[in-house]
């Protein structure tokens, strides 16, 4: 016998939404894929400048974006365009633009690694998560990797002589308050992520309940 619109509701209504984000479709996967290409290319203006620091982010993003393909070993499985353009666009922003713009690109971006991870983590280990605390983290760890990457910066400063807060002819004040225009950019964009993928969840969970009205009224 064939499964009654109750036994398929009761089923789908326990579908897990992150679980939901993976797509097995030609076209999602064609455009996901172009996206890759386009971190590809950034990677490659990276190396280029010789800026190790966003090699390595890049390097890391596209190992998060690949996993799942790789490890299914199935080209079209990947994670919804979407989501890939919330999480990569920012890395294009910041390697054309730049400048204030492009902090706050690169701390979005983190926001975006974030939410993959999470989702990631999700999928292929024990960890079960709910989207509310995906959000969560998304915001936690952006404003986290904020601080520590200032912190960072300020002791290599100070024990290695790099200039990267504490710049030659600028006063500790002048430093401390670009520090401060910096976190302003960073709890901006952590804000702006939380935001964004709240939004994006509860659409999708608004999309699974129509579809679960009409399978009920069949």
């Amino acid at each position: 016998m064939g499964e009654s619109g109750s036994d398929v509701y009761q089923g789908e209504e326990h579908e897990d939404l992150l679980e939901q984000l993976f797509r097995s479709s030609r076209v999602n996967a064609i455009i996901a894929w172009f996206l890759v290409g386009a971190l590809g290319l950034v990677l490659l203006e990276s190396v280029v400048d010789l800026d190790w620091l966003w090699i390595m982010f890049v390097m890391v993003t596209a190992a998060v974006v690949l996993l799942p393909p790789v490890s299914h070993r199935e080209w079209r499985v990947m994670l919804p365009w979407e989501v890939l353009v919330v999480a990569l666009l920012p890395i294009l922003v910041r390697a054309l633009f730049g400048g204030e713009l492009g902090t706050f690109g690169y701390y979005f971006s983190v926001a975006g690694l974030a939410l993959l991870i999470t989702v990631e983590l999700h999928m292929f280990t024990s960890l079960r998560v709910t989207h509310w605390f995906a959000v969560l983290f998304v915001v936690l760890t952006t404003l986290a990797s904020g601080a520590a990457w200032a912190v960072v910066r300020w002791n290599m400063d100070r024990l290695v002589g790099t200039e990267f807060i504490l710049k030659p002819g600028v006063s500790q004040d002048t430093a401390n308050a670009t520090l401060m225009v910096e976190f302003g950019w960073i709890t901006l964009a952590g804000l702006a992520a939380g935001i964004t993928f709240d939004a994006y969840f509860r659409r999708r969970d608004r999309r699974l309940r129509r579809r679960l009205r009409r399978v009920i009224r069949r």
